[in-house]
């Protein structure tokens, strides 16, 4: 029994029928067409059942189309062609359902299944054969497939033809490397394979519709899964070989960048390969033409073009190759040794002499063997708080010392991305952060320059939402600066630096309540605190004051008593053509000398207006950050350079007493002035200084000398970048 559905919209009055060159579906007559049923739930599914065995007179094809009855008459589907599919009498008995798709599209090939799931049977095991075991996803299943016989199923037909081989499918839907090495141990190992053919793709991993900065990320999880369970498989004393990925009806050209650098990784691996992208990628990631069911699988003639691109020598009889516990790469006479092991792809550096040794990219000998007797993963290598990296070709592109009568185990970092070592949180190629466990955190460098990261960076921010908020630091390092990582309920809250071509690993200290933690908040009067604040890694976000100039402390008391209000309101600004700043009229010591663009002239400007709205947005959004820090730090230093007098001092520590609503705090004052004039004021710290932002802009080393200065300072009054608060970047904004 055949079960034919397509889906059709249809109006009041109108049906869907079936024509085709045999009699159940009416010799081509529509007056005797098999006439196709719908119902309120299933609509716009239509279909009918027509017994197509006995009537078929011998021929192995059945042609037919669908058309439209109405009261008007009759409409054929617009096909150049006729819908075909297979007949085949020997087929086992049960109804199978014939996949029409859409009314009026053609497709390239009969998409057909059991309504009652029917597995296929598992061919007997001849003489001389081997077992063989397909472990993928549906593709490798069989999925729109005519009858589900992809290239799989065929491949055991031949394997069995030719060799005598046992192939048993043991693949899912929607399986990904994360499942499959779930369901090894349950599914594979029992069947004691002699070779086991392991064929995921990355559309199961979600690279199809995964915001871009993840691509990377997914990437890299589904490389590392692969080569954890090439690992399981070699360690049954199985062959493994490798399906290789393939197209996604939904991928891009920048997917395709990505499947062909997984696949041309894959074929450095030394791994068996079926290649089959080259088959099927129609040049942008997507399926060539003619060669899919749906965006993720292929019709049956893909599946046909993914058998023809076997090669069928792979499967030849032969015993598994043993994997060696070690191979020796290079030894020489005075005891120092480099050491491959193969299965954990890791490398062992042995020096058992007196002598010194350096390993350097120029090493001819040692990198042309490494290249000829290993297959080292390109990467990171770690040994301790030791590293070294290597190359696309398999060759070391780093230096490294190797004490003498000293042993040295470095292992690949790419193991750390394996879905059963850890959580990929982010991975944009170059830095990638993962969890393992809840309390281990690994910040991984794969560039030759230090790596910055902080909370501004979005998607970084973003990823550490998967990890427990609390703070995170180097155990054995902890005092390190930039080495403590904060994770609030937001993400990420701290800076943290990661040396070239390492890995840093922080572990979970404590929750966020037990950790106190200040801010730095700059209240003018020009940018020097901002400048300074820069150069030592200490700044975040923009506040209100950062890029101002205010030399009245009076106004900045007053502004931060109103919340900034009309601070950037353009009533209250006026433009000076002669310096080319704005001034406000309210508070007359503030100006603004950073809003106008380079091309901006408001003397022949239409309007004022995208000067006042970029301001608006960079100032509400600063004022907000201010407010919000004051809320939510646990303590807060106020930094003022420039001069003023004890009277100003005390009317802005009353009106911050007032702000803070007792949260402790503490006025950093750096001005070129006799420190008696603040003596005895509590909380008010005084430096006798002048930090002048127009000689730091002119002599960098100026500017470095009073960055200098400025962290010792902050080193007095213990504010470190482990205890340094970060305000989010998007803080809640004010309501007007």
């Amino acid at each position: 029994m055949y079960r034919f559905q397509v889906r059709a919209n249809t109006q009041m009055g109108e049906s869907i029928a079936l024509v085709g060159n045999v009699p159940a579906l009416g010799l081509w007559e529509p007056g005797q067409a098999l006439r196709l049923r719908t119902d309120g739930e299933r609509y716009p599914l239509w279909w009918g059942d027509a017994d197509l065995e006995a009537v078929a007179g011998g021929s192995s094809t059945v042609c037919y189309k669908y058309v439209r009855l109405s009261p008007g008459g009759v409409v054929w589907e617009p096909l150049p062609g006729n819908r075909v599919m297979p007949l085949d009498p020997s087929l086992p008995t049960g109804t199978i359902a014939v996949e029409g798709g859409w009314w009026g599209v053609s497709q390239p090939e009969p998409v057909g299944y059991y309504l009652e799931p029917m597995p296929h049977p598992v061919l007997p095991l001849e003489p001389g054969g081997q077992r063989v075991v397909v472990l993928g996803s549906s593709v490798a299943w069989g999925c729109n497939a005519w009858l589900l016989r992809g290239w799989a199923w065929h491949l055991s037909q031949v394997l069995h033809d030719r060799f005598g081989h046992q192939v048993t499918n043991v693949s899912a839907l929607g399986m990904n490397v994360s499942g499959a090495i779930a369901r090894f141990a349950e599914v594979v190992v029992p069947l004691e394979p002699d070779v086991v053919i392991v064929s995921l793709s990355l559309g199961n991993e979600g690279l199809a519709y995964c915001p871009p900065h993840q691509r990377r990320a997914v990437q890299r999880r589904f490389e590392s899964g692969l080569l954890q369970l090439v690992a399981m498989v070699e360690t049954l004393g199985a062959r493994p070989i490798l399906g290789s990925v393939y197209p996604h009806g939904h991928y891009t050209s920048e997917h395709q960048w990505l499947l062909w650098d997984t696949h041309q990784r894959m074929q450095r691996w030394g791994i068996p390969l079926l290649d089959w992208l080259s088959v099927l990628d129609g040049g942008q990631g997507t399926w060539a033409p003619g060669l899919a069911a749906d965006e993720a699988h292929p019709n049956s003639r893909g599946h046909r073009h993914m058998l023809e691109a076997i090669d069928l020598n792979l499967f030849a009889p032969q015993p598994a190759a043993a994997v060696p516990d070690e191979v020796v790469v290079l030894r020489d006479r005075e005891g120092f040794q480099v050491v491959f092991h193969p299965q954990e792809r890791s490398l062992r550096l042995v020096n058992d002499s007196p002598h010194a040794y350096t390993i350097t990219p120029t090493w001819t000998e040692l990198q042309e063997s490494l290249q000829h007797k290993a297959a080292l993963m390109p990467g990171i290598y770690r040994s301790g708080s030791t590293s070294l990296v290597v190359d696309d070709r398999g060759a070391i592109s780093s230096s490294l010392a190797v004490p003498p009568r000293c042993e040295m185990h470095f292992q690949s970092l790419f193991a750390l991305f394996a879905p059963s070592q850890g959580e990929v949180l982010f991975y944009d190629g170059n830095l990638g952060v993962v969890r393992q466990g809840d309390r281990t955190l690994h910040l991984l460098n794969e560039t030759a320059h230090e790596y910055n990261v902080h909370p501004m960076w979005r998607e970084v921010r973003g990823a550490l939402r998967g990890a427990i908020a609390g703070v995170y630091d180097d155990p054995q390092n902890p005092e390190a600066p930039f080495q403590t990582l904060i994770n609030g309920p937001d993400g990420l809250e701290s800076r943290v630096r990661v040396a070239p071509h390492a890995i840093l690993t922080l572990q979970y200290r404590c929750p966020l309540q037990d950790w106190h933690r200040i801010a730095l908040l700059p209240l003018g009067d020009r940018c020097a605190a901002r400048m300074l604040l820069y150069k030592l890694g200490y700044d975040g976000p923009a506040y209100p004051l950062d890029l101002t100039r205010s030399t009245l402390l009076s106004d900045v008391a007053d502004m931060i008593t109103h919340d900034f209000v009309g601070m950037w309101d353009p009533a209250l600004l006026r433009y000076s053509p002669s310096d080319r700043r704005l001034y406000h009229t309210k508070w007359t010591g503030l100006s603004f000398g950073h809003e106008l663009e380079d091309d901006e002239d408001p003397l022949h400007m239409p309007t004022m207006e995208p000067v006042w709205q970029r301001m608006a947005q960079r100032y509400r959004a600063r004022a907000a950050r201010f407010t919000y820090t004051l809320a939510h730090a646990d303590e807060v230093l106020f930094i003022r350079t420039g001069g003023t007098n004890r009277g100003s001092v005390l009317d802005l520590m009353e009106k911050l007493h007032y702000k803070c609503h007792g949260k402790p705090f503490r006025l950093m004052l750096i001005s070129p002035q006799d420190p008696a004039e603040f003596a005895g004021i509590a909380q008010v710290v005084h430096y006798n200084l002048e930090f002048n932002p127009d000689h730091m802009y002119a002599d960098l080393g100026h500017w470095l000398h009073c960055t200098d200065i400025m962290g010792k300072m902050l080193q007095d009054l213990q504010i470190s970048t482990r205890n340094l608060y970060w305000c989010p970047p998007q803080a809640a904004q004010p309501r007007s």
